[in-house]
């Protein structure tokens, strides 16, 4: 019957719509979303009878090992899995969030720490952890590519004591709380009803053994910090930031574990030339005036020294040239010779001499009187400024309607002519003084007294 009862069981990966090759993260994302959808409380598409069902196959493929026997052996190697839900009332999850629930599954079901019918054994060797080194290089070793030699500190087994973390002659001893399983059984009470848990021995973190007589240079701990030096061989075309592993180049792992990773994060240093865009450099060049009009060839700075350049006559500041296979290789990740490259962009500055010798000083104003060009600005020249200036506001005035008539801006010039030469004679325009003598002059035959 029970043989009848597995065939008929529904593939555990169709349960949770996910494929036989899905990672557990896949897995455990398709079950709390199925999960939010079957539970009995969801009052639209609650369904008691397939979260059971979603739950047997999470406990099954959320163990790594459970998983591996039940893809070897189907339902008949993984017998007994999920009948704790067989006689189970939901109703106790009112109130609790799928989130909340999802996390108390993937706690029972190996994710913390721990199962309801046994698991692998806790303190097992463990990975080292991984290390971050922060390298700064020169503008062209991320050019071209480099090797450089880098020192860290990291941890080692003890040479003392072999890794052990006992003194030398002695020997860790199995654990009391656990008799040297690793393990503990604990009895819980949750919201599928008593269960029985395995977790690690809390006395020995499950290693099973303990040590009476610590080792003197590691204080028990079985590793030690050393320097380590390795070589690193930088691409070409690596940019800032970038990260380069060194697989087994982090710390060692605890009781026998492997080493972790070193990742190397590169820095660049700014070059006084060159400006670096991506896989483009960009450069900025002076030239002479008498370049940049009559054109000609230089020679421009590059990441592979100096190469020539044509310059085109008339060529104006501002101006960008470009050098075809002059910047930065491709970077990917790889060794290789021959690879793509950038350009590299200079751009053009003319440069106006601030120091001009006699000679010099000549031959420029005689090319100025050949192109007409006037270096000083005459008296007659800003008249004709400025009466051009008038002319132009006068004709603006007028097409905006406030001007004044004809016949009285005449007669307006002619009054202002008038007093202009009424000023200009002094016989004509009595002054300010002798009104005031005048004012005080006897008066009728007065006497002045």
């Amino acid at each position: 019957m029970a043989t009848m009862a597995n065939q008929n069981k529904k593939d555990y990966y169709e349960t949770l719509g996910v494929s036989k090759s899905a990672s557990p993260e896949e897995i455990k994302k398709s079950f709390r979303n199925k999960a939010r959808h079957l539970h009995p409380d969801n009052k639209d598409s609650g369904d008691e009878q397939a979260f059971k069902e979603l739950a047997e196959a999470y406990e099954v493929l959320s163990d790594a090992q459970k998983r591996s026997t039940y893809d070897r052996y189907g339902h008949e190697g993984v017998k007994g899995a999920g009948q704790g839900f067989d006689n189970f009332d939901f109703s106790n999850f009112s109130g609790f969030g799928m989130d909340d629930i999802v996390d108390m599954l993937d706690s029972f079901f190996g994710g913390g720490g721990g199962s309801f019918r046994g698991g692998g054994r806790r303190g097992g060797p463990e990975q080292g952890a991984h290390l971050k080194y922060d390298l700064e290089i020169e503008f062209l070793e991320a050019v071209f590519g480099a090797e450089k030699t880098i020192n860290i500190r990291r941890l080692e087994e003890c040479e003392s004591c072999s890794g052990t973390g006992a003194a030398p002659g002695s020997s860790p001893v199995p654990c009391v709380t656990c008799a040297g399983v690793g393990q503990v059984q604990q009895v819980i009470n949750t919201f599928f009803g008593q269960a029985l848990r395995v977790i690690a021995c809390p006395s020995c973190q499950g290693s099973g053994t303990k040590i009476d007589k610590p080792c003197k240079d590691c204080k028990g701990e079985a590793l030690v910090r050393k320097q380590k030096e390795f070589q690193l061989k930088v691409p070409a075309g690596i940019d800032a930031g970038t990260r380069l592993r060194v697989q087994s180049g982090g710390d060692k792992g605890r009781k026998s574990g492997p080493y972790g990773d070193l990742f190397v994060v590169l820095h660049i240093k700014e070059h006084e030339t060159f400006v670096r865009d991506g896989e483009t450099i960009h450069i900025r060049q002076p030239i002479s005036y008498s370049l940049a009009a009559l054109g000609g060839e230089i020679l421009v700075p590059t990441v592979e020294g100096a190469k020539p350049l044509k310059i085109n006559a008339g060529t104006q500041t501002g101006t960008t040239t470009q050098m075809r296979g002059m910047g930065v290789p491709r970077f990917t990740g790889q060794q290789k010779k021959e690879t793509r490259r950038g350009d590299q962009i200079v751009h053009l500055v003319v440069e106006t001499p601030t120091r001009l010798s006699g000679e010099e000083k000549k031959l420029l104003e005689k090319l100025a009187e050949l192109r007409g060009e006037k270096l000083i600005v005459s008296k007659s020249d800003l008249a004709k400024a400025e009466q051009s200036i008038k002319e132009k506001q006068t004709g603006e005035n007028l097409e905006k309607g406030e001007s004044e008539p004809a016949e009285e801006l005449k007669k307006e010039t002619s009054k202002n002519a008038k007093s202009k030469d009424k000023k200009e004679d002094p016989s004509k325009d009595e002054s300010f003084l002798d009104k005031i003598v005048d004012a005080f002059r006897p008066k009728n035959g007065e006497t002045q007294k």
